[in-house]
């Protein structure tokens, strides 16, 4: 039996008991659209964030004639486009095929695949994952069981660097600079070696047997990590860097650039931007961001004056917020505008950004981060603000709200994002 597990992230608030899934999820997808006050919601999973230039070009297009003519990527590197009409299912599903972003029908929602951005740009990884991404998702989609899987399942595949291990992902496959790679299921401490040349088949098998465990007791389940008894514990200990939450940073970088967007939101301008600076291929990331390899500094003037992010070291790093108002009627409150105004005040963290940031609207906290971060939940009074996640190296519990205003606001998360790892 694998060790005991924190709250799961998708419980309804810090510490909340993990849910028996009773129903099957009603995760958005690209055919599955979601019903939200500006309209229709449509999710298309990009494994491994990997776009072409015609296809976020196809995204853009699709955005301005069927949507609000934004674009907005996900803690999953996926991309969504907002305000569609009820009968455009037909019309974006054509414009998704001919470029290659609807390969199947029947597993399209199961395409949830994350991996390091900066794989193979420089030196700090031990695998170029792009090959593992291409091979999971190709017999993923070639698999009839599969599509039995949650839409919010998560496979991770890190090269190394322990950037996308740290992402609470349901199988999570980690390359070694000498010796097997590492398969690690759920939140376990431990992984299981893997063979040389079997990595993708023992991720598959790893999420195949989930599907079986479930069946054997004749329960439902979304994650991994909400049944972690009824799979086997790992025996090899995890590299040191698992929970550290590494992530690319914004700027010029070895192999590329790296650029962030306000909540993961760009309007087609800022999307043509990118595709102008690109070297032919974009990396969309889980921290809401864009790698460009390829792309040299020079073009880093042209992406700022567009209005994405270039400078690292500012208030907005890894600062997230779900949709909230208007969008959203279970929203208490606008709170990208309240965080956006939070945020522009200039009070970052020492360090930098900090601890990452999340803003929600209701107790779903939909599209928060995973490890510790800041919870800034809306109370329809004000937010309350709390260090979500384990508690400080000091032993400092993480978990006391502080209830503020507002014009309080900044500070106080300011204030928060300063608490030690």
């Amino acid at each position: 039996m694998l060790a005991a597990m924190p709250p799961t992230p998708d419980a309804t608030a810090p510490g909340a008991a993990v849910p028996d899934r009773g129903r099957a999820d009603a995760c958005p997808g690209a055919l599955r659209l979601h019903a939200a006050d500006d309209g229709g919601l449509a999710r298309v999973r990009l494994p491994g964030g990997l776009l072409t230039d015609r296809q976020a070009m196809a995204l853009v297009e699709a955005a301005e004639a069927l949507g609000d003519g934004e674009l907005e990527t996900t803690s999953r590197g996926n991309v969504q486009l907002r305000g569609l009409a009820a009968d455009c299912g037909a019309e974006l599903a054509d414009r998704l095929r001919a470029v290659g972003l609807l390969p199947s029908d029947t597993h399209e929602r199961v395409r949830n695949i994350v991996a390091s951005p900066l794989a193979g740009l420089d030196a700090a990884g031990n695998a170029d994952v792009q090959a593992w991404v291409r091979e999971l998702d190709a017999r993923l989609c070639a698999s009839d069981w599969a599509a039995g899987l949650s839409g919010k399942f998560l496979f991770a595949l890190d090269d190394g660097r322990g950037d996308v291990a740290a992402l609470d992902a349901d199988v999570t496959l980690i390359a070694a600079s000498d010796g097997p790679a590492l398969l690690r299921l759920g939140r376990a401490a431990h992984g299981q070696p893997v063979e040389a040349g079997r990595e993708v088949t023992a991720v598959l098998d790893s999420a195949r047997a989930f599907l079986d465990a479930l069946r054997g007791v004749g329960r439902k389940a979304w994650h991994l990590r909400e049944v972690p008894e009824l799979l086997p514990a790992g025996t090899a200990p995890l590299p040191a860097f698992a929970g550290a939450g590494a992530w690319p940073g914004i700027g010029a970088l070895p192999g590329g650039l790296s650029v962030g967007m306000r909540f993961g939101r760009a309007d087609a301008g800022q999307w043509r931007a990118l595709v102008a600076a690109s070297a032919g291929e974009l990396r969309l990331t889980p921290w809401r961001g864009a790698v460009l390899p390829g792309a040299p500094a020079d073009r880093l003037p042209a992406l700022a004056a567009a209005g994405l992010r270039t400078e690292p070291g500012s208030a907005w790093e890894r600062a997230t917020a779900c949709t909230g108002l208007p969008g959203c009627a279970k929203s208490l409150a606008d709170v990208r505008a309240d965080a956006a105004r939070a945020l522009e005040r200039g009070v970052p963290a020492a360090g930098g950004g900090g601890l990452p940031v999340h803003w929600s609207g209701c107790e779903r906290r939909c599209g928060h981060p995973a490890g510790q971060w800041v919870d800034v939940l809306a109370t329809g009074h004000g937010y309350r603000v709390t260090v979500n996640g384990p508690a400080t190296s000091a032993g400092t519990p993480a978990d006391v709200p502080v209830d503020v205003t507002n014009e309080e606001m900044a500070e106080a998360v300011a204030e928060a994002r300063r608490t030690t790892k």
